[in-house]
């Protein structure tokens, strides 16, 4: 059973799990609910003046919410036989969620800041080390998300996605950090454009985006005033909206001077933007979203898309789906050549439907 009670901010401690969300002025999400605390979120909630917040302790029943699932003898034996772990993917922890959420909030009210490039620094270094710590070269796309606020999300998964895309492209370590870096500020622009369009609730008139598009540009004189950064990286942020069939912008450049690092970025950047909500759109599902991705041949690169596609995981090995024959099935495998279709196990027939392999089963589909 879970206890939630009231605790003064100078009596909070180390592990404390917090039973609210921490928000700044603009009712953006600093640290989440359940996050358990360490040292750092403790002393930002006494810089923010808090008194004292809600902590919770215990665990729920184990038996509540859990969906009992009748998986046949057969099922199990090829569930067991067929079983193939994913690759492994990054995990990122509360408490790097809640340091990167503050710092991203910290780099864009305040461009000018002294501390602006060690932020950074300090934020990319975390998410590579998340990266590092496991040997991940996948991201479950599913499970990635650093907060309920727009921009802090979106900056830090592209900079995730894109640096696991890089390390799967073989890329230098000194460039997926860069690109680490590229991405978590290929936004920083939006902090010059006008809070009314910026925040409108609706989608922008042509006007409003022509306004908009500028970004890049602004993002781009911002990190080019910055000494401690290579000049790709701005580079990177000035072309992040370039198409390989010349029709992006700002410039309208085209494949053959799109730098490497833009090309990584545009492929998460429309990925993460299809999937999140936002006021004046749903968001789209992951797999619509992969299928959107894979039919922009003409506006992505091809070698960054292959990338994408075989880092990220949709359906990961041990969750349940629904099939398009009406049966639930245990997914087994994954193939990194076709994340759309996973190998699985019918739980009442047992039967295998190898959807990547087995033409018998090209008819049948993951609903």
């Amino acid at each position: 059973m879970i206890k939630r009670y009231f605790v003064r901010t100078s009596s909070l401690k180390e592990g404390m799990r917090i039973d609210q969300n921490i928000k700044d002025r603009m009712d953006r999400v600093l640290i989440a609910k359940g996050v358990y605390l360490d040292e750092y979120q403790i002393e930002a909630i006494k810089r923010m003046k808090i008194t004292g917040v809600y902590v919770s302790e215990g665990e729920e029943d184990p038996d509540k919410n859990v969906v009992q699932r009748e998986i046949s003898a057969v099922a199990r034996n090829n569930i067991s036989k067929l079983h193939k772990e994913d690759s492994s993917k990054v995990k990122l922890s509360e408490s790097i969620k809640a340091r990167v959420s503050e710092g991203i909030q910290f780099l864009y009210n305040d461009t000018d800041s002294p501390q602006f490039t060690s932020t950074s620094v300090n934020i990319t270094n975390s998410l590579l080390k998340a990266i590092d710590d496991n040997s991940a070269i996948a991201v479950d796309i599913n499970a990635l998300k650093t907060s309920d606020e727009y921009t802090f999300k979106h900056s830090v998964d592209v900079a995730t996605m894109s640096m696991i895309v890089a390390k799967k492209m073989n890329m230098k370590k000194q460039d997926i950090y860069n690109i680490g870096i590229a991405g978590l500020l290929h936004d920083m622009g939006k902090s010059k454009i006008p809070l009314e369009i910026l925040n409108k609730p609706a989608k922008l008139d042509d006007k409003e985006f022509e306004v908009m598009k500028q970004h890049s540009v602004y993002g781009y004189r911002i990190l080019s005033e910055k000494d401690d950064f290579e000049p790709s990286i701005a580079i990177a942020v000035l072309q992040h909206h370039e198409k390989m069939n010349g029709r992006g912008y700002p410039l309208g450049v085209d494949r053959k001077n799109i730098t490497p690092y833009a090309k990584i970025l545009s492929v998460v950047d429309v990925y993460d933007a299809l999937v999140t909500e936002r006021p004046y759109k749903k968001g789209m599902s992951q797999r619509n979203a992969i299928e959107i991705i894979m039919s922009m041949t003409e506006e992505l690169d091809i070698a960054a898309m292959r990338g994408f596609l075989e880092s990220v995981i949709l359906y990961p090995v041990d969750t349940v789906v629904q099939l398009s024959n009406g049966e639930e099935a245990w997914v087994v495998k994954n193939h990194s050549e076709s994340i759309l279709r996973p190998t699985v196990v019918g739980l009442k027939s047992g039967k295998v439907y190898d959807l990547t392999n087995d033409l018998e089963c090209a008819s049948i589909l993951i609903m």
